[in-house]
Formats: C-alpha cells, structure tokens, sequence
C-alpha cells in the first residue's frame, strides 16, 4: 500500500487487515528497522518520499504581497451573510483578515490562526473544528477535526496548499492536513484555491483537491519569465477552473497584513482602492458535485483570456502576454 500511495494512515490499515492499531504500529516499526519505510505520525511513507514541510515563519516570509493581493480578491467573493469553510494556511489567515467586516458571516475553520483572525469580529460567528494541533501550521487535524465536519454544508470553501497542478490539483506534504482538507471540500458546494505563483506547477506528495472539483483559482500574476506558471495557468483554465489574476502593484498593497478593510460588494471591479483582477472565461460549462446547481459564472465576461482546444506553448505564451497588458 505504501508504494501505491506513497502513505499510509494507521487507521486505514487496521482497517484493511482487520486488526488494531496497535498491531499495525508494532508492524510498521518491524518493516522500519529494514528500512523498507519511514514512520511518521499515524502512520508510514516510503523511504526519502516526504517532502519535508516549511514551517509557519517561513511561509509567512514567503511571497507576501501576493499574499495580500489575492487575499483583497478573494474576499469579494464573499456576501453577507454567507457560510464559509477556511482551511489552514497563511493565505487564507491574510482572507480572514478581511473577512471581519462582513456582517452576518460564518466561517467554519481548523485553523487557530484564521479563528484569531476573526475572534473580535462582532458580526462573524467563527465555529472551530475539534482534533489534534499541529503547531507548525496550527492547525487542528486528525479524525477529531474529520468528524466535526461530517454533515455540513456551506456555500464556499477557501483552501491552499503546497503546490497546484492541472493533472493532480491542490496538494500538501503533510499527511494529516491533507485528510482534514478532503473534509473541508466535502462540506462546501464551491471550491475556491488561494495560490501565488510560487505554487503554480508544484507537485507535493499528498494530493487535497482533484482538478475538476476546483471551482475558481485566486492567483497572482506570474513573472514574465515563470513559463512552468503560465502553462499551468492555461491547463487549469483548459479543464474548466475558473482563473482571477490579481495585481500587486501598489493598490494590492495597500491593506497591509494586519488590516481588515471593509469587503466591496463581489461586483465592484473597478471599485477605488481595489486591485485589478482579470477572469479567465470557462471553455464550457463545468461538472457541478452533488447536484449543487449550475456552474459558477464568470465575474468579468469581457476580459480574460480565450480558451480553445489544442492550445500551443507559444499561444499560451502569447494569452499571458495579453493578460499583462490588461
């Protein structure tokens, strides 16, 4: 099972073999010693295959004014009123930031640092997940955080990840997280990703959301000499992910990352103060999950880039192009 996956939890496989943990865990030391795999905390990888994960300093250092610029778009994607699930991460404690002034809101996280994002925002109802911290992201994970989950349903889910890719999706190099993560999507009729460019085109062990189960990417606008982040940006747009590019130009940056400015309305594009995002417009209508109703809308139908079958590296080339001009 490990060299199909690439991981094992204990819990599955005292499932499978119809044991107890205990068992398994006392197996698992056995094949250890011969080093035929690694242990790690509930359970086992292959030899040298996790990625080791940067902890919380590193990745709040890492790639900030994006940050900022995709946390300011994807807060307009939030109404009044609305249900929320926030998964854990940097990004996504820069859109808690912003969400404290939407009335009525609730937000549904395992993340410590989303809820401290939120704790004295009178009109936002912050409900935390049970399980097990994780002090290098603080997060709480495992089968407590899992089954605290289990049959709700909320409109969005706002979650990052370690890498993205148009073949295997959003994906993590922690194990656990990764679990809790499947659960968060589970409980959300719409899946919105917040990844910067560094992102784009990374692939880490644990894969969190499929392709055609992300409903919108928030990205920033890749470096004009990043090719791996465009081409993925056009092959996740090819299989229906609807793509927000923001800016990170001195609008983007204004909300520094302790504010919480208030949230314009989600059609307010051109509101004074709020960063340039470009759409890029679907290739057709997208598969929904669950019979959650028709496929997301594009937020500016006018702008963005052209989709098409057979699309070439130097058309790609050219669209981003284009894109940038905008």
């Amino acid at each position: 099972m490990v060299r199909a996956n690439g991981a094992v939890s204990l819990r599955e496989l005292a499932r499978v073999v119809q044991t107890s943990e205990v068992t398994v865990r006392r197996d698992l030391r056995a094949l250890a010693a011969e080093g035929l795999l690694d242990l790690r905390h509930g359970g086992a990888v292959l030899p040298g295959g996790f990625t080791r994960e940067s902890g919380f300093p590193q990745q709040s250092l890492s790639a900030t004014a994006e940050k900022t610029a995709i946390a300011d778009l994807a807060a307009g994607l939030v109404e009044e009123g609305e249900a929320i699930v926030v998964g854990a991460g940097t990004t996504t404690q820069e859109l808690a930031r912003r969400l404290a002034r939407v009335p009525g809101l609730t937000v549904v996280t395992n993340s410590l640092l989303v809820a401290q994002a939120l704790a004295h925002a009178n009109r936002v109802e912050v409900v935390m997940t049970g399980g097990t911290l994780r002090g290098s992201n603080y997060a709480l994970v495992g089968s407590g955080a899992e089954q605290s989950l289990q049959g709700l349903r909320v409109s969005r889910a706002f979650l990052s990840g370690s890498g993205l890719t148009a073949e295997r999706g959003l994906s993590t190099s922690n194990m656990l997280s990764a679990s809790v993560d499947r659960a968060l999507v589970q409980a959300a009729a719409e899946v919105v990703v917040l990844a910067d460019h560094t992102k784009l085109g990374a692939d880490t062990m644990f894969q969190t959301v499929p392709t055609d189960v992300i409903t919108r990417l928030v990205t920033d606008e890749p470096p004009t000499h990043d090719d791996r982040a465009a081409t993925e940006l056009q092959a996740l747009a090819d299989q229906g992910v609807q793509i927000t590019v923001a800016g990170t130009g001195a609008s983007a940056g204004a909300s520094g990352p302790s504010s919480a400015a208030p949230v314009p309305p989600a059609d307010a594009d051109t509101a004074p103060g709020r960063p340039p995002r470009r759409d890029v417009p679907l290739p057709g209508q997208r598969r929904t999950r669950g019979g959650a109703g028709p496929g997301p809308q594009r937020l500016n139908p006018g702008g963005g880039l052209e989709q098409g079958p057979g699309t070439g590296a130097v058309e790609r080339n050219a669209r981003m192009a284009d894109l940038r001009r905008r």
